[in-house]
């Protein structure tokens, strides 16, 4: 079983959603939480962080989309 990543600082990246560039920050472990949820459903990273950005969006009001993908993930837990 591979370790958990240490804890640390929120790490900026840039992805692409429908065209656009964004950046986001999350911190390490969710970064690798969210590249494991993408190969368990055989998804580029980008893909499933547009389809997390989707589901964001239909909410009122819609939570910024570095607190969605962790409430996201947190979810996919049985959190």
């Amino acid at each position: 079983m591979a370790a958990a990543p240490s804890p640390g600082p929120p790490v900026k990246r840039s992805v692409t959603i429908a065209g656009h560039e964004t950046s986001i920050a999350l911190e390490p472990i969710f970064w690798s939480a969210l590249e494991k949820a993408a190969s368990d459903r055989e998804l580029p990273l980008n893909a499933l962080i547009a389809r997390i950005d989707a589901e964001r969006l239909e909410q009122a009001p819609p939570a910024n989309l570095a607190s969605a993908i962790r409430q996201w993930l947190f979810a996919r837990l049985g959190g």
